[in-house]
């Protein structure tokens, strides 16, 4: 499989009948302190195919401006060695080198030819200049490497002998494709950034979901964005920004967002911080009120069973309770994912069924993974609307 197979010099295809659709996203977060003269090579798995890829890279968190001296787009072969012939460059605004002011992102420019859907794609940066803050994404359940100095362009695993389980920088890649081709963003915490998912095998629930899309012939929807952040809460900033506080960058900032899926509410129940589930249920309504005013849908994903985990009680369940019948019944949201019908016991509905069980009674195991994705009605990701 070759990236992009277009060569560099091609004149560019016309657009004019295409438009852009984030095919992979991961939240970006505060890190730790930055490192100049460091390169990353950073692996990510693609869901929708189309032409004129293009990178986000963040300085969302940073506190100084931060320059990356070269950016690469290439697949990988095994490890951090890639297919040979293709790593490519990429630019901004027709520039190998740019420098992010902080707080703020950029964006490249499409790099000419097309790339399959489900690509085991790599983006290498170099980082010339960068201190303070670090922005990123820290549990990626993907190995990625790094490497002293400038490697970028190289497409040998030579050099890159650190290895690390986060990505830095890179918050969303995009490709054009049909104007009818749309994309979910699964936005959500630990669940759904895949902790306990075996790690390199693209086994969380928006994976399985990405692929159920990929292989259906009647839907339009075919871009996945995980919005995932492990310990995130709706209301509240600490593991992240809360989900309010984030929703714009993480979602309605995307192109081609026709859907997001909000699969929040867990870490504000059994925090014990006093939050009630008319709290909670105000917060979700202020996530559909935005998402709804950008033109975008919300389903609902009911809050999974965490009897077990060691801050669950009767108090905190019965918040859960209420808060599951708003997302059933309120018909506030433009359709529903019963995930907590999908992975409760039978036997006791407040504990999450063994078969689909990590072993720490709230994370679901690969097994469950699977199992959310398939409980996701495919129609119910294409509804339509109009920005208001």
């Amino acid at each position: 499989m070759q990236l992009l197979t277009v060569p560099v010099t091609a004149a560019p295809a016309s657009t004019a009948a295409t438009h852009e659709v984030v095919t992979w996203g991961a939240s970006a977060d505060r890190m730790g302190e930055a490192v100049s003269d460091r390169s990353h090579r950073l692996v990510v798995r693609t869901s929708a195919g189309g032409t004129h890829l293009r990178v986000r890279l963040s300085n969302a968190f940073g506190d100084r401006p931060l320059t990356f001296g070269r950016a690469y787009a290439g697949v990988q072969k095994e490890g951090a060695a890639l297919v040979r012939g293709s790593n490519r460059p990429l630019t901004f605004g027709g520039e190998r080198s740019v420098t992010v002011p902080a707080g703020a992102s950029v964006l490249s420019d499409p790099l000419p030819g097309r790339l399959p859907a489900a690509t085991s794609l790599v983006v290498s940066l170099y980082v010339a200049e960068a201190g303070g803050p670090a922005t990123g994404h820290g549990m990626a359940m993907q190995t990625s490497y790094t490497a002293a100095g400038d490697h970028a362009a190289q497409e040998g695993p030579d050099n890159w002998t650190g290895t690390t389980g986060s990505w830095f920088y890179l918050d969303a890649v995009t490709v054009r494709t049909a104007p009818d081709v749309g994309a979910v963003v699964a936005l959500g915490d630990s669940i759904t950034d895949g902790w306990q998912s075996t790690t390199d095998k693209n086994r969380r629930w928006p994976d399985y979901l990405a692929r159920r899309l990929q292989a259906d012939p009647d839907t339009d929807i075919k871009g996945v964005a995980n919005e995932g952040i492990s310990g995130n809460k709706v209301l509240a900033d600490g593991a992240g920004q809360g989900a309010l506080n984030r929703l714009h960058r993480d979602v309605l900032s995307h192109p081609g967002v026709r859907t997001v899926l909000l699969f929040e509410g867990v870490n504000d129940i059994k925090a014990h911080t006093g939050v009630t589930a008319g709290e909670l249920i105000d917060g979700y309504r202020r996530i559909i009120d935005r998402a709804h005013a950008a033109g975008v849908c919300v389903v609902g994903a009911t809050v999974g069973p965490f009897k077990g985990w060691y801050e669950w009680d009767a108090p905190a369940e019965a918040v859960r309770q209420e808060v599951n019948a708003f997302i059933r019944q309120s018909g506030e949201f433009d359709a529903v994912a019963d995930f907590d019908r999908v992975l409760r016991s039978p036997y006791d509905h407040e504990r999450i069924l063994p078969f689909f069980d990590n072993g720490d009674h709230v994370h679901p195991n690969d097994t469950g993974m699977q199992a959310m994705a398939d409980a996701v009605e495919i129609e119910s990701l294409s509804c339509d609307r109009d920005a208001g």
